[in-house]
């Protein structure tokens, strides 16, 4: 016999109302959240903070304190007080010698030329009869005398121009920087006997200055290039008249002498002396002032 299941009379209810009360639940839970119910709210925003400003004060720094001076030690009551004589200072009477004078510098005029050098003068040609024209201003200036320091001093410069048998034909003063120097020189060369022939037969043209002065004399040539040919003068080669037209001028070449010409004329050359190179020293000296670049 098959057995009876017993079913109540609520047994289809409960699942019914099992699942509305979910969907009830559920419901409400979505309702709360979208809504403004159950929406959380966010607390109020704390009051600003007032700024606060902080003030740096830098003070000096303060001066070191200097060590406390030493008391002076006390002495004892009954020490007796130690007097030092004065010690006596003999009078010096106070000698003032006078100034010496200085004495100027002064140069004695060079010794004439001798024979034997007038002779030599009269027979070199080379460089415009070099030999004679250094003769000649050493004649002129042993004939002047001493040259003493002060306003006498000074050089002259004279254009001399000498006939063929030696004759004086021309006198010309160029610049001279003390009439004391230039009337003793004329007069010189007023006195002067007549000189040699020149060298070449010719009139000999040529410019010479005398110095007049206690620390310079014309010294003693050199003649050991005198047979080499003379550099060729400068010539701007950009120098425009303003008119012409412009052409730049070509510096001349220095011509090389024959080898067997060259050889003669050396052979023809005197001895130079210590004297005349000391002399282009000095020469040289004065002419880029060294004097003024040791200072």
């Amino acid at each position: 016999m098959a057995a009876r299941l017993h079913v109540g009379p609520y047994a289809g209810v409960r699942p019914v109302v099992g699942l509305a009360i979910s969907l009830a639940l559920h419901a409400l839970v979505f309702a709360l959240a979208f809504t403004s119910i159950g929406a959380l709210t966010d607390k109020a925003d704390p009051p600003a903070r007032e700024p606060r400003v902080t003030v740096l004060y830098i003070r000096p720094p303060e001066p070191e304190k200097s060590a406390p001076e030493p008391e002076p030690p006390v002495r004892a009551a009954d020490a007796p007080a130690v007097t030092i004589p004065p010690i006596p200072v003999p009078a010096v009477p106070l000698v003032v010698e006078p100034a010496t004078p200085r004495q100027p510098a002064s140069m004695a005029a060079p010794p004439a030329p001798t024979a034997e050098e007038w002779a030599f003068a009269a027979t070199y040609k080379l460089k415009n009869s070099k030999g004679y024209r250094h003769t000649w201003g050493q004649q002129v200036r042993s004939m002047m005398g001493t040259a003493v320091e002060g306003p006498d001093q000074g050089m002259v410069r004279f254009r001399i121009e000498i006939a063929p048998e030696g004759r004086l034909t021309r006198l010309e003063t160029l610049w001279s920087t003390s009439p004391v120097a230039e009337r003793l020189a004329r007069q010189a060369i007023g006195s002067m006997p007549q000189w040699p022939p020149t060298p070449t037969g010719k009139p000999l043209i040529f410019e010479k200055s005398i110095s007049f002065t206690p620390y310079a004399s014309d010294g003693p040539p050199l003649y050991k290039d005198d047979c080499l040919p003379d550099p060729p003068a400068f010539n701007n080669p950009f120098a425009w008249d303003g008119k012409s037209a412009r052409a730049q001028v070509q510096a001349k070449q220095i011509e090389k002498p024959d080898p067997q010409a060259l050889e003669d004329c050396l052979k023809q050359l005197p001895q130079d002396s210590t004297e005349a190179e000391s002399a282009r020293d000095r020469r040289l000296m004065e002419q880029w002032d060294f004097n003024r670049l040791g200072r």
